[in-house]
């Protein structure tokens, strides 16, 4: 037994050549400062290279499963709190390979918690699931073509994580089986991130109450890993609601109230305080009810802001200056405020030192993908549409990013993974599988997500991903040393608390009219992997279109 065992570690050591060599040599090299800014290190064994090198291979050999993943779910396009399609398909691949699930967690039809193990560490893996309206976009076509006009689509790359998460699992699942490794693996989707308006509930249902760590994904440009203060705003989703009366607005408009003439007085009066706000806040709204028609006065209209600030209190306060600009348009117009729904919020992420720099470690054993030339060409050609440079796809991996100093702070996105991560230490892992320079929550961003881009950007982050996972199930001391810094550095002075209210209840009616509106036409493209080898296939596009470039 003992020589099969050797046997089996000196042949799984000799397949880390599937983990791009000198990879972490390059790394090293090209980004010194970061490597060189690693507190934490944690010695490994023959027995963990082995075991990692197994896993990258095994995550290889998994390749066209994560394919179809990542194409299936591209194929739904469903936006948040709809994703009735994508939970059903990836809670049923958790069923199929072993897992426990759970569905409609915390109040969210489309959430789920798929378990399986038993006992200590306890590793949760999270990623998003839903999309943007109006992004939806023939992938791998290099300029504007969507499927269907005004649909929604995977314009941020939330069709990818997932799979990500599902195939490390079941390869490092198999090990642990085999092994005998004790230890939990949690996999959950985030819902409704686009609205913020997810992993606040999940928090509240207590689905992180006995994880030690959580590894969440998400969809980039670069491969990499940061530590400390992010650079994301906290978010708070407000939406208001104004009560007037109506009246023939030519007729008797006298008689009237104009629920809208609020609203534009609220959102005038928010520009005007603009100019006197800390660079840090991000604050944008839109009008989804701005009354039924010209010639009726509106009785009823609404305002939905989303308010940014660089932390809770910053936020709270921005909200609370909200509903003072609307009391006092409804005492300029007559009209009363009816409602103000919290309908979204999240805080801005802290994230694990010791979780992230062993994570990096791993990135550098992995290297980036081979990006051979239509992959390069498919990026270059979207970046000269969009006019930017067209330098194509990242060849390196990212650096290992430290905190953001208060003062180079200046606002920008929010993820709501800060709420998870101010009560669980926890990282996110940037994968390679989107293009570099596009705006972001725009068609653009969807045109490489059904495409080797996304396919093969999904496997080295799953590589990283169960790497990482071996790390933490195999050397107790990254989960001691996890918690110390989130007990005696992250929450020594800041300690969590929710925006939303203990009888505020998740939104699930957002986005249901709008997918009512497009789903129907959009099963259509659904992705039938049984009949066509890839989603591109199937619907006829040749890798890569795009635009010939004129002398």
């Amino acid at each position: 037994m003992v020589q099969n065992s050797v046997r089996r570690i000196a042949i799984a050591v000799c397949c880390a050549l599937t983990l791009t060599p000198l990879a972490g040599a390059r790394a090293q090299r090209e980004g010194g400062n970061a490597a060189d800014s690693i507190k934490y290190k944690y010695a490994s064994t023959p027995r963990l290279d082995a075991l990692k090198a197994e896993a990258a291979k095994e995550i290889d050999a998994k390749a066209k499963m994560i394919q179809v993943m990542v194409d299936q779910v591209f194929s739904y396009g469903e936006l948040g709190f709809q994703e009735v399609e994508t939970s059903k398909y990836l809670s049923g691949l958790l069923e199929e390979n072993g897992f426990k699930v759970e569905r409609g967690v915390a109040g969210l039809p489309t959430a789920f918690v798929a378990r399986w193990g038993s006992g200590k560490p306890v590793i949760s893996l999270g990623s998003d699931i839903d999309d943007i309206p109006q992004a939806g976009q023939k992938p791998g076509v290099g300029y504007k073509d969507p499927m269907i006009v005004g649909a929604p689509g995977h314009g941020e790359g939330h069709n990818s994580g997932m799979p990500l998460n599902i195939a490390a699992a079941i390869v490092v699942k198999k090990i642990m089986e085999r092994d005998h490794i004790p230890g939990t693996l949690v996999l959950w989707p985030g819902v409704a991130e686009e609205l913020m308006s997810g992993k606040a509930w999940l928090v509240r249902a207590g689905v992180f109450k006995d994880v030690d760590i959580t590894l969440f994904t998400h969809v980039d440009s670069d491969f990499g890993v940061s530590w400390g203060q992010s650079s994301s705003n906290a978010l708070i989703s407000a939406i208001f609601k104004f009560k007037g009366s109506s009246a023939h607005a030519a007729g008797a408009p006298w008689r009237g109230k104009s629920a809208l003439d609020a609203v534009m007085l609220m959102a005038t009066s928010w520009e005007f305080q603009r100019e006197h706000m800390p660079l840090a806040q991000r604050s944008h709204y839109v009008i989804p009810d701005g009354g039924d028609q010209p010639n009726v006065v509106p009785s009823t209209a609404s305002i939905w802001f989303y308010f940014r600030q660089t932390d809770y209190e910053k936020t709270l306060a921005m909200f609370e200056d909200a509903k003072i600009k609307a009391r006092a348009a409804a005492m300029m117009t007559g009209t009363q405020v009816d409602t103000v729904m919290m309908v979204g919020s999240g805080w801005s992420g802290h994230f694990s030192r010791p979780i992230a720099e062993a994570m990096y470690e791993n990135i550098k054993k992995v290297g980036m993908p081979a990006w051979d030339e239509k992959d390069q060409q498919l990026a270059k050609g979207i970046q000269r549409e969009l006019g930017v440079a067209d330098s194509g796809l990242a060849v390196r991996p990212g650096r290992l990013d430290g905190p953001l100093p208060e003062n180079r702070r200046t606002g920008g996105g929010s993820d709501d993974i800060g709420d998870v991560a101010w009560n669980v230490p926890t990282i996110t892992l940037r994968y390679p599988s989107n293009i570099p320079n596009m705006p972001g929550h725009n068609w653009a961003n969807g045109i490489s997500m059904a495409t080797p881009i996304a396919h093969k950007g999904v496997v080295a982050g799953a590589k990283a991903q169960a790497m990482t996972m071996l790390d933490i199930l195999l050397t107790p001391q990254v989960v001691t040393d996890a918690w110390d810094y989130f007990n005696n550095v992250q929450t020594k002075t800041i300690k969590y608390r929710p925006f939303f209210a203990a009888t505020d209840q998740p939104p699930i009616w957002l986005n249901e009219n709008i997918m009512a509106r497009y789903r129907p036409e959009m099963k259509k493209f659904y992705y039938d992997p049984k009949k066509y080898d890839t989603y591109l296939k199937q619907l006829g596009i040749e890798y890569p279109t795009v635009r010939k470039i004129v002398p």
